[in-house]
């Protein structure tokens, strides 16, 4: 059986088996917040966008369209078996879809040209791909809870996994700043994100509450925002401003919420009357 860690003939691991979140190159960190798309993932892989290049412009014309990053203007799925499927111009580098793996796949992350990615499973296993480097693992550990995803460094060298009870791990060149496996809180942690110059990083608990970590400042809900008091359902992801200085957040409701100075653009409650399905993460475009 291939275990996490494991490397073949030349060297590199065979493979080893991510709210997601995903913080990318240098170029992704630039992305400018006034222009930005925020995008909601949600249930039957529905995606609803919000932000000025979601609708038309003034007067009728076309907004601008995002920019789209990397190589490819595309994207990839990868399912609990570690299979992925590529699509527009994403290439295919490997997957665990063959393998018996000791614990699912929770997450996937790309490296900053688009050629590789990460896969990790629950048990923090990860599985890398293409130019992705196998930086270290927990899948040779035992976890007190299991990971829930994965989020890389900017600079690809290294990537921090997260554990539902708060739990930071840290590999290659990410700093390791904190974190709350020690004394975890009474709710589920949903997600990690770390700072523009990876100095920090926050952590979300499912009840919308913030822990900061490193340079990551304590942030509170934006004026602009939703309160949490009209939170309708466990957050589910979030993902950082540029600025460093916020992020926002998705729960599984569809609610959208803006902390700090991070800009709040609308969610799914209020776009789609009657909503009943179920968002799990949350993107943003560069604009």
């Amino acid at each position: 059986m291939i275990k996490p860690g494991d490397r073949d003939a030349t060297g590199n691991p065979p493979g080893a088996g991510v709210t997601p979140v995903r913080i990318g190159s240098p170029q992704t960190a630039r992305r400018a917040w006034l222009g930005a798309v925020m995008a909601v993932m949600i249930g039957l892989g529905s995606l609803l966008t919000f932000g000025p290049s979601a609708a038309a412009a003034p007067g009728g014309s076309q907004a601008p369209q995002p920019r789209i990053l990397g190589p490819g203007n595309g994207y990839w799925l990868v399912a609990s078996d570690g299979g992925i499927f590529s699509f527009g111009g994403s290439q295919f580098f490997g997957s665990t879809g063959g393998m018996k793996l000791n614990k699912p796949i929770v997450g996937m992350a790309e490296t900053p040209d688009a050629l590789g990615y990460w896969l990790v499973a629950s048990d923090g296993g990860i599985f890398a791909y293409g130019d992705a480097g196998f930086y270290g693992s927990t899948g040779s550990i035992r976890l007190n809870k299991p990971v829930i995803g994965m989020v890389p460094t900017h600079d690809g060298l290294g990537y921090w996994l997260i554990a539902s009870d708060g739990g930071v791990f840290a590999f290659g060149d990410a700093g390791f700043f904190g974190s709350l496996g020690g004394a975890p809180p009474s709710t589920a942690l949903v997600g990690v994100a770390p700072t523009p110059n990876g100095g920090g990083y926050w952590v979300l608990g499912a009840n919308g509450t913030v822990y900061s970590f490193g340079n990551s400042p304590q942030v509170g809900i934006s004026g602009a925002s939703p309160g949490l008091g009209a939170m309708k359902g466990p957050m589910t992801g979030l993902i950082p401003d540029f600025s460093g200085q916020g992020f926002d957040a998705v729960n599984g409701s569809g609610q959208a919420f803006a902390y700090g100075d991070a800009p709040y653009f609308g969610d799914v409650t209020t776009a789609v009357k009657n909503y009943s399905g179920h968002a799990v993460g949350i993107a943003d475009t560069p604009g």
